[in-house]
């Protein structure tokens, strides 16, 4: 009351009412502004080469490709890119506990790649994947894990094997699954040659283009599960 009477010595009804509504907009804005930096969503894309975007420009990467996208549909999304080429599944769980940070709500898990490469047994792969899935649990995050296909010089049980690890243990953590990184390029080598790059093994910036078409929706469901649990 005493603010409004010394206002009013000072200034016409009028002005008083207008900054009155001037501030209440300001602080409005402030709240707006605030809710909408609390709505951000924070992932980390854990994962080998392909989550590290080998042999291609900064801006052609998975990651750079997958947060342009999902600004393109409106999500307000920040992901870490947590790619290392090479890693195993092994490599993976043992840099896991200190690379997550606690602002972090989700994770895109893309490890097994190079196991596959190696002839890593799949036991031992699921066995890894699964302690990582449980250090991200323990950690609060959702999860989704992305699969790839082994190849088939080891043979036809060891590809069944290692493809029923990702779907397998994502129903088991409750984790949403993409179950093969490659899904998007075709169902034959031949097929997806022109969106490989010339060692055969990572993708080209088209191929990522596409790869990132398909998985996003994915993210997207990814990121509707930590906004339904806030």
């Amino acid at each position: 009351m005493r603010v409004n009477l010394c206002l009013g010595a000072l200034f016409p009804y009028g002005v008083v009412r207008a900054v009155g509504k001037a501030l209440a907009a300001g602080i409005f804005a402030l709240v707006l502004a605030g809710q909408a930096a609390a709505e951000k969503v924070h992932l980390i894309a854990f994962g080998d080469s392909l989550t590290a975007g080998w042999g291609l420009l900064d801006h052609e990467g998975f990651v750079p490709q997958l947060r342009q996208w999902l600004e393109a549909q409106g999500e307000d999304v920040r992901i870490v890119l947590a790619g290392v080429s090479g890693d195993t599944t092994a490599g993976g769980l043992a840099r896991m506990d200190w690379t997550l940070t606690d602002e972090l709500q989700g994770i895109i898990l893309q490890l097994g790649g190079n196991d596959a490469l190696r002839g890593v047994d799949p036991a031992v792969t699921r066995e890894n994947l699964d302690r990582m899935m449980r250090i991200a649990s323990d950690r609060g995050l959702e999860i989704l894990l992305v699969g790839i296909a082994a190849p088939g010089n080891y043979g036809a049980d060891y590809q069944t094997s290692f493809a029923a690890t990702y779907p397998e243990l994502a129903k088991a953590h409750d984790a949403l699954v993409y179950p093969d990184f490659f899904a998007a390029l075709g169902d034959t080598p031949a097929g997806a040659l022109p969106y490989m790059q010339e060692d055969g093994i990572h993708p080209n910036a088209e191929g990522v283009q596409r790869i990132v078409g398909d998985i996003g929706p994915e993210v997207q469901a990814l990121i509707a599960r930590i906004r339904a649990g806030d």
